[in-house]
């Protein structure tokens, strides 16, 4: 695959060979791209999940990049870490071009990366929980006139998993996102064309939620809200709310409160992942 480097036996991809559109620059923060922890094996042909880090649309938090790309290596499941850009360099709609970008690019090289063209997924956490709400809820099937046969390639995912995401740009929402994602004094408009409880439609996908009754970073309101518009428009969806859930708990604790990991597993099978 062109334009691709291996660093620590992480192979990263650059998600567009020249620079992305609305690139303010060519230092790594201006170029986004996607991280895979495993080569392709002969013969493969395994689903395959764009994880999506947290950290408020102003930083991608370690701890929900790798080690729940490795997690779901252990199911079987390829899984690639996105780098997406960041505010308050980049804005809306930069960062939903990145997620759409990666979901293209691993569609278009399935066969590369030895994973199902019809079974792609999102997970994110926190803000890149949000970020894969939008990737859920803004897609399309190609741009066949494009020149970039990526572009020509689906970027609706095929199942979307929200942990602890911000959801809502509005009341509910996490201040620190919205501004590092729609800048300050966004409009009316721009804010609920980014609260993605508003823009749930038939066609997205099905999706797992897990949120924490007691986070108190992001109101649990923010999955609630998304759980009621998937299931107002028929959307298959398991929503777990946990009593005790502190906000960023990752794949949390063997055995904790927090630990879905075998819900999650369950879910996934369910949906041929």
């Amino acid at each position: 695959m062109s334009n691709s480097a291996s660093i620590e036996d992480l192979t990263v991809h650059r998600l567009w060979e020249g620079e992305a559109p609305g690139a303010l620059g060519s230092t790594p923060e201006d170029i986004p791209s996607i991280t895979e922890i495993s080569v392709a094996k002969s013969g493969e042909a395994r689903p395959c999940v764009v994880v999506c880090p947290g950290g408020g649309y102003g930083g991608l938090a370690d701890h929900e990049g790798k080690p729940i790309a490795e997690w779901l290596e252990s199911l079987g499941i390829k899984a690639v870490i996105l780098k997406y850009r960041l505010g308050p360099r980049y804005h809306h709609p930069v960062m939903i071009g990145d997620v759409n970008r990666a979901i293209r690019y691993v569609r278009a090289h399935a066969a590369t990366f030895g994973v199902d063209p019809k079974k792609i997924g999102v997970m994110g956490f926190s803000a890149g929980g949000h970020l894969a709400s939008t990737a859920v809820t803004y897609f399309d099937e190609g741009h066949s006139a494009s020149s970039d046969p990526i572009e020509r390639v689906s970027s609706r995912p095929d199942v979307g998993i929200l942990v602890y995401p911000v959801i809502s740009m509005g009341p509910f929402g996490h201040g620190g996102s919205r501004e590092n994602l729609l800048g300050k004094n966004a409009s009316q408009q721009l804010i609920d064309a980014l609260s993605s409880e508003k823009n749930v439609s038939l066609q997205t996908p099905p999706c797992f939620l897990i949120h924490g009754v007691d986070d108190a970073v992001v109101p649990i309101e923010n999955a609630l809200m998304f759980g009621m518009a998937l299931s107002a428009h028929r959307v298959p969806f398991e929503l777990h709310a946990i009593q005790s859930g502190y906000h960023g708990f990752g794949l949390g604790a063997p055995g904790s409160a927090q630990d879905f990991r075998a819900l999650l597993a369950a879910w996934l099978k369910t949906h041929g992942f």
